[in-house]
């Protein structure tokens, strides 16, 4: 029992134990909308330079813990970061996002991929989270971050972010064999991955399948789930007991899906009303969000008006307090603290 007893708030809560209040903590809470990341921003203009080289990617990840002590600190990094270990080239353009300078689009150049070795491929990877795990301690619960097969995919095939999709989904309905097999290895090596951050202090991860809310569902039980379920299996046989979190963006369609993932925790964006979310998933799957992210331009006591209904609706069982998506750049700080302040405050509140 003493174990439990220590293990810090998020962790609890993601284990499914009842915890006095909803733990908290903000997608993309590391980055623009605070002054210190963008003046750290201007020494370090690379963001390879700013996730990549230890001591900036460890500054960086707890500029926010530092300013609002949130129960979860995660690793600052990109979805895309583990594919040069694949044998994928790429680049992270400023306000672009990433760029794949061959994208994958033969049969051939699946076959050519590598197989990823963390330790050769990825170092700076345990040295960041191991230094968040010593600064942090029992008080925050230090989360990983990788990227899901469709969506790997998706920047691997189109060659950068898109709008339509139509490289991939090109490829999904006219060569799907191709695209299976590329899932199937990604599938593999984000497994892997995954299993490499826990190994190296993440204590749980979430996967981003930031882009399988472009599929229609019957899509997204052919290339999406099958992979997502692949890489949380292989995890779970080797890790059973780190939860793990699946966020999919413009998920209101594909809510009861995810929770055939197996992941342990359900993101839910805030174009679901969180009672409707709740009622959707059942009980038993424990949920994250929602807040909009736009929330915290209102006032403080709309924020703190939003923040209540949304913990109501969850309920007092399963419930990670964060907004439905990353925080937005221009947001305010003071907001952002006051976000977290009132969270903190909330069994006083509920």
């Amino acid at each position: 029992m003493g174990v439990t007893l220590t293990a810090p708030l998020l962790l609890r809560a993601a284990r499914g134990e009842v915890v006095d209040r909803p733990p908290v903590w903000m997608m993309r809470q590391a980055g623009r909308y605070m002054k210190a990341y963008r003046d750290l921003r201007e020494k370090y203009p690379s963001f390879r330079d700013r996730s990549e080289i230890p001591e900036v990617a460890i500054e960086v990840s707890l500029q926010p813990w530092r300013a609002f002590q949130p129960d979860g600190v995660i690793l600052f990094s990109d979805i895309v970061t583990p594919l040069p270990g694949l044998g994928i080239d790429m680049d992270i353009a400023e306000g672009k996002g990433p760029i794949i300078h061959s994208p994958i689009r033969t049969q051939e150049q699946v076959n050519n991929l590598r197989s990823l070795d963390p330790e050769a491929s990825l170092p700076f990877i345990k040295t960041i989270l191991q230094a968040l795990r010593q600064e942090v301690g029992n008080k925050s619960t230090v989360l990983g971050f990788v990227g899901a097969p469709w969506t790997l995919a998706a920047y691997a095939v189109e060659g950068k972010g898109s709008k339509t999709y139509s490289i991939i989904k090109n490829m999904a309905f006219s060569e799907p064999t191709t695209l299976h097999q590329l899932l199937a290895k990604l599938a593999d090596e984000i497994a892997v991955y995954v299993r490499y951050q826990i190994d190296c202090g993440a204590q749980v991860v979430q996967m981003f399948d930031s882009w399988a809310g472009q599929l229609s569902p019957q899509d997204y039980d052919t290339f999406a789930l099958p992979y997502q379920q692949r890489v949380f299996q292989q995890v779970k046989q080797t890790h059973p007991d780190t939860p793990l979190i699946l966020l999919v963006s413009g998920s209101a369609g594909v809510l009861e899906r995810m929770a055939k993932s197996g992941a342990d925790i359900v993101t839910v964006d805030w174009a679901v009303d969180m009672a409707d979310a709740r009622a959707r998933l059942g009980k038993h799957v424990k949920v994250q969000g929602n807040l909009d992210p736009g929330v915290l331009f209102g006032s403080k006591q709309f924020i703190r008006d939003r923040i209540l209904d949304t913990v109501r609706k969850a309920g007092n069982w399963g419930h990670i307090l964060n907004l439905g998506h990353g925080v937005l750049p221009e947001t305010p700080e003071e907001n952002v603290a006051f976000f977290f302040e009132t969270a903190k405050q909330l069994n006083a509140l509920v």
